[in-house]
């Protein structure tokens, strides 16, 4: 492992039709304290946006990083374009997975490699916030039994005290937003599987790597700033939530079960169902509890890839 000040790390961004997005996430990481870093930007919103950012975007930030914009040959979801950015830098000692609609701020990237430089983990993530000031995830756990995801710190002040030791205890994944892997993770780990396109990726990925044995980490002090759903809609009032979202992420909790603890399905499955009526038929989101009714059954069918 490189010394934390001379970790080079290649920060992957996935976009979509999302230039303004982009360009904000890019002047805020040219504030970055760790200096040692290019960005590559996935298009995965076809030959219009791409030529959108090659216009719109800078071909290096003032500090001299480059960035480099790649055209996807078609929509690849964000884990194949997660996986198509992270293969265009081979040469890095880390990759920062990050949203193109965050703010990571500025001591954070230098937070993580200096966690990962300690050697006791392989993959690092932090608190992610709202624009309101609450905290969306410390990490995570996941629930097989219930085919269902436990956030860690839903809803706190992003400034409320946190043991970065428990979290590392108690997570078994990390939030895609915002994530830093080294070397190690992806030669024992392998990149993210792409036939979930949108949602879960990031689980599936992280519960891979805990049963191969690398440990995730947390990093306190610096966090990160995510306009969440600002590409898809999910963080629209849950009665104006459109359907991909919600099919993608009820089909892909199916899917993660089966993958990672297929002997807890029989289980699972209904269960799942049971919490998708539970969260939107009291509210009279009934059209979109068809949208999750469908993604629960192309789970249960094990359907993959993109709708």
């Amino acid at each position: 492992m490189a010394a934390p000040s001379s970790m080079h790390v290649a920060v992957s961004i996935v976009g979509y039709r999302n230039l303004a997005d982009i360009q904000k996430c890019l002047q805020v990481l040219a504030q970055s304290e760790h200096q040692g870093f290019e960005v590559v930007i996935c298009e995965n919103g076809g030959p219009e946006a791409y030529e959108a950012l090659l216009g719109g975007l800078p071909k290096s930030l003032p500090g001299g990083q480059p960035v480099r914009i790649i055209a996807a040959p078609r929509n690849l979801g964000y884990a194949g374009g997660v996986n198509f950015a992270m293969a265009a830098a081979p040469e890095a000692d880390a990759w920062w997975v990050l949203n193109p609609d965050t703010e990571p701020q500025p001591g954070l990237l230098k937070a993580c490699v200096e966690r990962l430089a300690k050697g006791d983990v392989h993959a690092v993530g932090c608190t992610i916030y709202l624009p309101s000031g609450e905290v969306q995830s410390r990490g995570g756990r996941w629930r097989p039994w219930l085919a269902r995801a436990e956030v860690i710190g839903w809803g706190e002040q992003v400034d409320a005290p946190v043991d970065p030791a428990a979290i590392e205890a108690e997570q078994n994944f990390i939030n895609g937003a915002c994530m830093v892997v080294d070397r190690t993770f992806m030669q024992v780990v392998g990149p993210m599987r792409e036939d979930y396109f949108l949602y879960c990726e990031e689980v599936e990925w992280c519960l891979r790597a805990v049963a191969r044995g690398q440990r995730l980490g947390f990093v306190a002090g610096a966090a990160c700033l995510h306009h969440a759903g600002a590409t898809t809609g999910s963080h629209a009032a849950l009665r104006d939530r459109p359907r991909r979202p919600i099919y993608l992420d009820e089909r892909n909790k199916i899917l993660v079960t089966r993958d990672c603890f297929p002997t807890r399905t029989p289980v699972a499955v209904p269960a799942a169902f049971l919490l998708a009526f539970l969260r939107f038929a009291p509210r009279g989101a009934w059209r979109q509890l068809g949208y999750a009714w469908s993604g629960w059954l192309a789970g249960v069918f094990g359907q993959r890839g993109p709708i």
